[in-house]
C-alpha cells in the first residue's frame, strides 16, 4: 500500500488480508477444543449495516402525519356563530361576554363548556397578542366598546415574553420586553408613577424590568424637556428655524417639542 493510496483503496487492501487471517482462524480450533467464533465484520461495514437498518424507521417517522390538535366543540361553535371574533382575526372581548353568549344562545352552550372554551381562547397566544397591542375590547358584533385596562395589557406582555423565552432558550429577550413595556406606559394615558402603582407585583424580576422601562422613559422625557427649554430660551418663533440653527431634523424637533408640551400637562391618576 503506497503513501498516496486513497482511504477507499486502503479499505480494499485491508479487507482481503483480514479475510485470509479469519479463514486461517476458522481452520484451527481453540485450545479447549471449542470451534472458533465466526469472524466480526470490519467496523465500517458494521456501521453501514446499522445505518441501512435505521433508514426504513426514519423514513416511516417522516411519512407519519402529525396529529391535528383537537379543538374544543364549544370553540368550534363560537367560530361558526361569530367568525369575525373567533376566526382569522382575534380581538379582545368585552367584559361580560360570557353572560352575553349564554343569554343569546341558551340551547347552544352548556355553562361549563362555554367557560372552558372562553378560557382556552383567552389564553391563546394570538388573543394575548391582541390584548398586548392595546386593541379595544369588542362586543359579539365586532364593535369596539371599551379600552383594555393597562394592567391587562401589562400582564399580557409579560405572559407573551415568558412563552418566547421558553421557545428561545439562551436568547436575550429582555431589551424587547423593556421596550414593549415602555410603549405600553406611553399609550396607557397614565403617568409613570401611576402606571407603576397599578402593575407592580411581588415578582422582583418583573418589577426590575418595569423599573428599567420607567427609567428609560424618564430619560427620554428629560431630553424633550431640555429641548423645549432651549427653544423657549432661543427667542426663535419658528421651530423649523430653531432646528436648522442647531443642524437638527425639523420634523423630529417638532415631534419632540410637541411631546414635551404634552408632558407638562398633568396626566390622569390611575382609576
Amino acid at each position: 500500500m503506497t503513501d498516496t493510496a486513497t482511504p477507499q483503496e486502503e479499505i480494499q487492501e485491508v479487507q482481503p488480508a483480514e479475510a485470509e487471517g479469519t479463514a486461517a482462524q476458522q481452520q484451527q480450533p481453540n485450545a479447549d477444543g471449542r470451534p472458533p467464533r465466526p469472524p466480526r465484520a470490519p467496523r465500517q461495514q458494521r456501521q453501514q449495516q446499522q445505518q441501512q437498518k435505521q433508514k426504513p424507521k426514519q423514513a416511516a417517522q417522516q411519512q407519519q402525519p402529525q396529529r391535528a390538535r383537537k379543538v374544543h366543540p364549544a370553540l368550534e361553535k363560537l367560530f361558526e356563530l361569530y367568525p369575525n371574533m373567533f376566526g382569522a382575526r382575534f380581538l379582545p372581548l368585552k367584559l361580560g361576554v360570557f353572560q352575553d353568549l349564554l343569554e343569546k344562545h341558551p340551547d347552544d352552550f352548556k355553562k361549563d363548556d362555554l367557560k372552558v372554551a372562553l378560557g382556552l381562547h383567552a389564553r391563546s397566544t394570538r388573543y394575548l397578542e391582541a390584548v398586548a397591542a392595546g386593541l379595544a375590547r369588542h362586543d359579539l358584533d365586532g364593535n369596539a366598546v371599551e379600552p383594555v385596562a393597562p394592567e391587562h395589557v401589562h400582564h399580557a406582555i409579560l405572559e407573551l415574553h415568558r412563552r418566547r423565552v421558553q421557545r428561545n432558550p439562551g436568547e436575550d429577550l429582555r431589551p424587547q420586553l423593556v421596550a414593549r413595556i415602555a410603549r405600553a406606559v406611553e399609550t396607557s394615558g397614565l403617568d409613570r408613577e401611576a402606571y407603576a402603582v397599578l402593575v407592580r407585583s411581588r415578582d422582583e424580576e418583573t418589577n426590575a424590568v418595569l423599573d428599567e422601562a420607567l427609567a428609560e422613559l424618564a430619560q427620554q422625557a428629560a431630553k424633550r424637556e431640555a429641548l423645549l427649554r432651549a427653544f423657549e430660551a432661543s427667542g426663535r418663533s419658528s421651530e423649523h428655524e430653531f432646528a436648522e440653527m442647531y443642524g437638527m431634523n425639523p420634523d423630529e424637533v417638532g415631534r419632540m417639542l410637541a411631546r414635551a408640551r404634552a408632558d407638562r400637562q398633568p396626566a390622569p391618576p390611575a382609576a
